[in-house]
């Protein structure tokens, strides 16, 4: 989740529906300037009980972030917290019970992006060693409560807790227990930005089912392939899901505007300090009745922070974030950002992908969101076959598109070499999930403490 930092200088006020789409407008970048922005979620664990560490014990996720700084990384505080560190890598940041979370720069090419990758997953083991500390890459806690885990300083965080339980069931596992992989992505144009959206939005099942990686509650298979994916079905339906309304004629920025403006509110962020807004109305706060700021209109930033507080599978700020996979090794966290730069930053690969989707309709697609936390590549696809042929299709086309992207690294390989993790996945039928409980059911011998031995 974001890290807001306070720029101490005073901001206009938004006067209007411009201002709103300001920021989608702003995104719009020719193709020779997109880019790729990674962020990937890791679980931090003490290795003697496998407990999740507190912020503040020694060896904790405070000492773990302070540590960093080793590496030119620099903290970020809110309240006398350091809740960050900021350096040529992008931000790392705390999720809501210490999982670390890397937001990566943004980068012009896969094997950059992957290398940056490699250096943050180096330089926090180096670090783990020092506190008896490693990192476990799932969509999913395997086996602690809620109770088990900490929470972290952050003050947004208190007020999302204290929200979430009255709008769904599972947002405060959302935010205690689970880990992603994201990747952010830019476009040239409004039409292009729609394009994207529809493909990302229609084909996000598939990274779901790819990427399923969280079979595991308490100990225990919960029933799902990605139950993470499964928390935001009873999250919170104001702010997540399949969003119709972007297939619909005349979508674009304004209907997304429009959308965050019906969006409730999390906070207004005054002075260092995050004001509780849950529930309440950015419309209001528009005509200066928000009650927690009587009179006072919103900012720039206010509305940038409104922003990221919805969550949906696919999310436009200024850029496109594609967000429906697990968390995963270094191997997973490199092909999510290939297969969706291959199928999304080459036209003809993009063409491609829309015409695998582009007949679906709205229910077919919200059955494949229902369907693919559970089934994984067994989920039927519309018109027949299953997720299994689909996936194989989104390959070939990733693949062509990362081909003709033509990126090449020192050794001259393409970027193509990334997506072969999922070829191994959608060849054998299995999504990680499903070897996960293989092993719970056979080697393991019904012990998830085994899991462990996949830690970075």
């Amino acid at each position: 989740m974001s890290t807001r930092q306070s720029s101490g200088e005073p901001e206009p006020t938004i006067e209007g529906h411009a201002d709103l789409v300001a920021p989608m407008v702003a995104g719009e970048k020719p193709w020779s300037d997109w880019r790729i922005g990674t962020e990937h979620e890791k679980f931090v664990y003490k290795r003697g009980d496998r407990r999740a560490p507190s912020y503040d014990e020694e060896g904790g996720i405070r000492d773990i972030l302070m540590a960093l700084t080793e590496f030119g990384w620099e903290p970020i505080e809110e309240n006398g917290h350091v809740i960050a560190m900021k350096g040529d890598d992008g931000t790392v940041s705390l999720e809501p019970a210490g999982q670390l979370e890397l937001s990566g720069a943004p980068l012009e090419i896969l094997h950059e992006t992957c290398a940056e990758t490699g250096r943050q997953l180096a330089q926090v083991k180096e670090v783990g060693e020092r506190f008896g500390v490693s990192f476990l890459g799932l969509g999913m806690w395997p086996d602690k409560t809620r109770e088990d885990l900490p929470v972290m300083p952050k003050g947004r965080y208190e007020i999302m807790m204290n929200h979430m339980p009255k709008v769904g069931n599972l947002g405060l596992d959302m935010m205690l227990r689970t880990c992603t992989i994201q990747v952010n992505l830019d476009y040239s144009s409004e039409a292009d930005m729609v394009k994207k959206f529809r493909v990302g939005l229609a084909l996000q099942p598939l990274a779901t089912a790819l990427f399923a990686n969280s079979p595991f509650t308490e100990s225990k298979p919960n029933g799902k392939l990605s139950y993470r994916s499964h928390i935001w079905s009873d999250t919170d339906p104001h702010r997540t899901g399949m969003l119709p309304f972007v297939f619909e004629d005349g979508f674009g920025y304004e209907r997304w505007a429009q959308y965050m403006l019906d969006v409730p509110m999390y906070f207004v962020f005054r002075d260092g300090q995050y004001i509780d807004a849950a529930g309440l109305s950015f419309r209001d706060f528009m005509d200066g009745k928000l009650s927690v700021l009587p009179g006072e209109r919103p900012t720039p930033s206010d509305w940038w922070d409104h922003l990221s507080t919805a969550f949906p599978e696919v999310r436009l700020k200024s850029f496109l974030e594609m967000r429906g996979a697990d968390g995963g090794p270094w191997s997973r966290i490199c092909a999510l950002p290939a297969f969706w730069v291959g199928l999304l930053y080459d036209q003809q690969a993009l063409d491609a992908a829309w015409d695998l989707v582009k007949d679906w309709t709205m229910e077919e697609r919200e059955k494949l969101r229902t369907d693919a936390p559970a089934l994984g590549l067994n989920a039927p696809i519309p018109g027949g076959g299953t997720m299994r042929d689909l996936g194989q299709q989104a390959l070939d086309i990733a693949r062509a598109g990362l081909t003709a992207r033509g990126r090449l690294n020192g050794a001259g390989d393409n970027e193509t070499g990334y997506l072969e993790t999922l070829d191994e996945i959608v060849k054998s039928g299995k999504v990680p999930a499903q070897r996960l409980l293989d092993a719970y059911e056979g080697e393991w011998g019904g012990d998830v403490g085994h899991v462990y031995k996949y830690s970075f």
